[in-house]
This record gives C-alpha cells, structure tokens and sequence, in this order.
C-alpha cells in the first residue's frame, strides 16, 4: 500500500499499481456538521423510522464526527448520515391512495449531495464501545432494485458492518431489490478482536472488474463482477438493536447503550489519475 498524505490528519493508504488523487472528502474539522455534504437519513422504504434521528452527531472539535445513542420520548435513538437518497425511502403524502390498495404518489425525490462511480472508499474511525447498537460504513445506489441487474440500477456494497463491539463482519453485495428477487454476495473474513480505544480504517476499492475490501490497509477480501455502472451515494449508519424486530422495541442491551459513541476520523474518496 502507499501512503497519501493529509496536512494535518491521519495519511490514507492506497493500493499500489496505480496513481490516484482525492476527490472528495471531510475531515470533520471544526464544530458544525457540513450540511452541504450530508443529510441525515430518517426514513427506510416509504416510512419514517422513530429511531433515526437528526440529533445524534456532533463534531467534538478534535476532528472527529460523534455518533451518540440517546433516549428522547421513550425511544433509543441514534443517527445515520448520508450524501445522497434513495428512490424509496421517502414516504407519501398522508391523502396518497389509489384504487385497489396501491399508493400514489410516491414520496418526494431528492437531488443528492455527492454521487460517485468507482473509486476507493474509505473511512477512518472509533468503533461503538457496547452492544446494544451496531455501526456501518457502506455505498448505496439512489435506484436499487428498480432492475434485476447491478449494471443498471445499482448495488449496495458493505464495506465495514460492526454488530458486536470490537468485531467486523465479512463484506456484502445486494442488489436486485430487497424481496423475492435479492441477490446478496460476500467475500472476506472481516476481523475480530479490534481495540476498542484505537481507530481502524475500512475502505473498498470499485472498478471497473469489482470490488476489493480492506481493513488497516490489509486486503480482506476480492468479489469479481456484478460491477455497478451508475454513480452511487455514501452512508455512515448506526441502529439500536430491537426495532427489527416484531415488538419494535429496543432490546436491553440497546437500552444499556445510551450515551455510548462511535467516532469517525474522516471520509475521503479517491480515483485513479
């Protein structure tokens, strides 16, 4: 790996074999979270999540982004940002019906902050410190599923999904939609036994060939094929655990987890000269 480096913050490192420049990128310098670059996702396939929140990261001032769980009217909240939408997240008009049981219209379409077609992705960050909650750094298509193939309508690509303190689990694919047609692929072996008290990077490289997964700049892992061929957008999410399930409550462990945090040290996206 080479290494690229950033006045002032931790250098990136990149595969070898190839040039590459910074193109986009934040640091999470100074006190207010850049709101040109990220929007806070609060809604998933129509619905408004109660649990996603637009109150739970803040910028410490020491260049870090600080993911919180937090309790507020009886929920255990936590926050995701992204650069970008999803066609289907959005929910309708509270009057939107349709003969037959259908909903029409569709909820409103957002013009995306940062959209990117290939490149190496990467984050730097804290992992969470209790179970309870689980923190990802992923790529995701403002059209999946609209199609059955990846080439034209996108894929979800996971590069980093921590569900237990100090682990990560292996890299995964989806594409195809998220019913009866979903398609998931996955490669590496993720790692375990992470310092809690250290920072870690997570990063994927996306070509034209796929998709190469690394973690502290070590490979973890190569998926060849189903290669995107339309810009995507990038998201850090967090979630309580217990909300997915059929009660919809918060488990103990999520409850126990309030005022736990995740910080990431930065986003940078690189492409090749």
């Amino acid at each position: 790996m080479q290494k690229y480096e950033v006045k002032d913050h931790a250098p990136s490192y990149l595969p070898d074999g190839r040039e590459w420049r910074l193109v986009w990128s934040d640091e999470f310098d100074g006190t207010e979270l850049d709101r040109t670059k990220w929007d806070y996702r609060l809604n998933m396939m129509g619905k408004r999540h109660i649990t996603w929140s637009d109150e739970g990261v803040r910028l410490d001032g020491n260049s870090n982004a600080v993911f919180t769980v937090f309790e507020k009217d009886g929920e255990i909240c936590s926050s995701q940002l992204q650069t970008g939408y999803n066609f289907m997240d959005n929910p309708g008009p509270d009057r939107a019906t349709f003969d037959g049981g259908l909903i029409w219209p569709i909820g409103k379409l957002n013009e995306s902050k940062y959209l990117k077609k290939f490149g190496y992705f990467e984050c730097r960050c804290r992992l969470q410190q209790k179970p309870g909650w689980w923190s990802a750094f992923w790529i995701q298509s403002p059209v999946i599923g609209s199609t059955l193939h990846p080439e034209t309508s996108g894929i979800e690509i996971d590069c980093m999904e921590s569900f237990k303190p100090g682990e990560v689990i292996d890299h995964y694919l989806h594409y195809a939609g998220y019913g009866s047609d979903h398609v998931a692929v996955h490669a590496g072996a993720g790692a375990k036994g992470l310092d809690l008290d250290e920072y870690h990077t997570f990063a994927v490289n996306w070509d034209e060939n796929g998709y190469t997964f690394y973690i502290d700049g070590v490979e973890d892992g190569h998926i060849e094929g189903h290669v995107s061929q339309i810009p995507e957008f990038i998201l850090i999410s967090t979630e309580v655990q217990g909300y997915r399930s059929k009660e919809h409550r918060p488990n103990e462990a999520a409850k126990a987890a309030v005022g736990d945090t995740f910080l990431v040290d930065y986003v940078r996206i690189f492409e090749v000269k």
